[in-house]
């Protein structure tokens, strides 16, 4: 999910600061979905893809 996230970032010229000011997503939060800590739940991940404006699906996809 996190390579995802990233590639999106990317695209969108982006950082993860700024999509966390933004969609209220925590740094903390974001560092943990890239170390593994933790994964992250639907609500985030809705935040995320309407943020990025893409299905939700596509973070769940392989």
């Amino acid at each position: 999910m996190y390579k995802k996230f990233e590639e999106l970032m990317k695209k969108s010229e982006k950082t993860s600061y700024q999509v966390s000011k933004d969609t209220g997503i925590s740094q903390a939060v974001l560092s943990y979905w890239k170390t593994g800590r933790s994964n992250p739940k639907l609500d985030k991940l809705k935040i995320l893809a309407d943020y990025f404006d893409v299905p939700i699906e596509y973070f769940l996809e392989e």
